[in-house]
């Protein structure tokens, strides 16, 4: 979890509230967000609970309580991910995406959401049948050099009794290995991780742009300036709740 200032939720010390094993086994993180931090109002009570939750299922819960003061939240999770495997040398290039979105959220030249809501048809961006990454790459509009993906869509369909609807789909050809993520988020960012540059991962790999990418399911950026977007106020006595469901398969 990041973005949220220049020292994010990524870069702080959380605490293992609580450990559980079993079946399902978990382990719950909390942060205690002191008014004034990073620029945000109140003091705010964070925690993200991760869950395994069934056969190759990942469930992340996060929750936030404002305690004295209203406050923008937002958590999200920027984890990434290639399903070759890691330390492979293999780029995400030929994998194949789906993204249950019809529209989008434009940015300007600093990629910031600029407010509009447009559609995706007829434009790169149409990722409502699967696609290859790569396919799409050069065509695309992108201030990043090299270009990609690093845009929020706006979720299609209604969710089901759990809250949780399919957002995202990526599938690996060279494994067969394809990951779904299932959310409560009403958007989400695709990243294709364009900035990575000769980034050191775990064993001392060499990670390059286009290595990795991101599900990102999260409230629109910018929300607290476009009053258009889905408030991301929560105010005291009101509790924030933010779920993710990574589920994985093999396509045979």
């Amino acid at each position: 979890m990041n973005t949220g200032g220049l020292i994010g939720f990524d870069n702080v010390l959380w605490e293992v509230k609580e450990q559980r094993s079993g079946r399902k086994p978990s382990i719950k993180f909390t942060y205690h967000s002191f008014d004034g931090e990073q620029g945000f109002p109140g003091d705010l009570d964070v925690s993200a609970t991760y869950t395994i939750s069934g056969d190759m299922e990942l469930r992340l819960d996060m929750e936030a309580i404002p305690r004295n003061k209203a406050t923008p939240v937002s958590l999200i999770n920027h984890a990434y991910w290639n399903l070759a495997g890691e330390g492979n040398g293999r780029d995400i290039l030929s994998n194949s995406v789906t993204i249950w979105a019809s529209r989008y959220t434009p940015t300007d030249s600093h990629l910031i959401p600029t407010g509009q809501i447009l559609s995706v048809k007829g434009t790169p961006l149409d990722l409502t049948k699967e696609v290859i990454v790569g396919s799409r790459i050069n065509k695309l509009n992108s201030n990043e050099k090299p270009p990609g993906f690093d845009h929020n869509y706006v979720l299609d369909g209604p969710k089901l009794k759990n809250g949780l609807r399919l957002g995202a789909r990526m599938k690996d050809h060279w494994s067969s290995r394809m990951l779904e993520v299932w959310t409560t988020a009403p958007g989400m960012q695709f990243y294709t991780s364009n900035n990575l540059k000769d980034t050191v991962g775990k064993g001392g790999v060499i990670y390059k742009a286009h290595s990795a990418f991101c599900f990102e399911s999260q409230a629109f950026p910018n929300a607290v300036n476009q009053p258009n977007f889905p408030s991301i106020i929560v105010k005291p006595g009101q509790i924030y709740k933010h779920t993710m469901l990574f589920k994985f398969s093999v396509d045979m």
